[in-house]
């Protein structure tokens, strides 16, 4: 049987199991005020009140500043049971003690 693969082992292949428009909300807008770099992860939810949420990670390759929008590969702790339960609402929000930005699925 072939050995799982960690989430570190995913986030350096850089395989993703998301596509997404992410836009990180700019700091005046209640967003982060520094920006996100490859090995960040925080909450994803569809629910903007994060009451069921999956450990995400944006894969980019050049730190990624708040009030910036890019499309982005993800990696999820959980994997593939992630992405089926952010899937069917075509959209997801970041969380970090408060919502720091959303995502739009792409594929």
């Amino acid at each position: 049987m072939p050995r799982a693969t960690t989430l570190r082992e995913r986030l350096a292949e850089g395989t993703a199991e998301m596509v997404v428009n992410l836009h990180l909300y700019s700091t005046d807008e209640g967003g982060k005020s520094l920006p996100i770099v490859l090995g960040y992860g925080c909450p994803c939810s569809i629910d903007k009140n994060c009451r069921e949420a999956w450990d995400g990670y944006p894969l980019v390759d050049s730190p990624m500043m708040p009030g910036e929008t890019r499309r982005v590969g993800f990696v999820f702790l959980s994997g593939r049971e992630a992405v089926k339960a952010l899937s069917p609402s075509g959209c997801f929000f970041l969380w970090e003690g408060k919502l720091i930005g959303e995502a739009q699925i792409v594929r």
